[in-house]
Parts: C-alpha cells; structure tokens; sequence
C-alpha cells in the first residue's frame, strides 16, 4: 500500500431490541464487540448463489470420483428428505 488509508464505513441496522441484546451477549461471551461478532458471522456465511456455487463444485467432484450424477427429481427428493430429517430434530 502506498500510505494511503483505508475508510471503512458503518451501517446502521434495526433489529429488535431482544435480538440485539441477545446478539451482544453471544458476542461478549466470545470476548467479542457486537460489531466484531456482526463483522466475522458475515464473512463465515454464504449467500444463496454462494451455496449453489458449492454444490455444484460438490456435484462434479463427487461424479468424477465415483460418477455420482443425480436426476433433478433424485435432487428435489434428497432435499426434501432432509428437510423431514430437520424437521424431526426440531420437534425433539
């Protein structure tokens, strides 16, 4: 870098009261600023067209290593079997 500096700008966000004091004590509890704690969830999280990118590069790895290559109906029926799965533990 050639001495310049770098701005780095808020944004302000209105949540709940409840989900911000909530959000703020998981922060402190990992000895971090609600800011900070805001900061590293954004960069660990993936968008949807992030997570799609993901399966797809899984789906290719997965067919050229033992050719597993499923339909789309086969796609739709894992996914709906796991969302039953998700939905049991939830009920527990």
């Amino acid at each position: 870098m050639s001495g310049g500096s770098i701005t780095v700008s808020d944004a302000n966000v209105r949540i709940p009261t409840e989900a911000r004091d909530r959000l703020a004590e998981i922060a402190a509890s990992e000895g971090l600023s609600l800011r900070a704690y805001l900061a590293r969830l954004a960069d660990t999280l993936l968008t949807p067209a992030e997570r799609a990118e993901r399966a797809e590069q899984a789906r290719a790895v997965l067919q050229g290593w033992n050719g597993y290559n499923p339909s789309e109906a086969e796609v739709a029926d894992l996914d709906a079997e796991l969302d039953r799965r998700l939905a049991e533990t939830d009920t527990r």
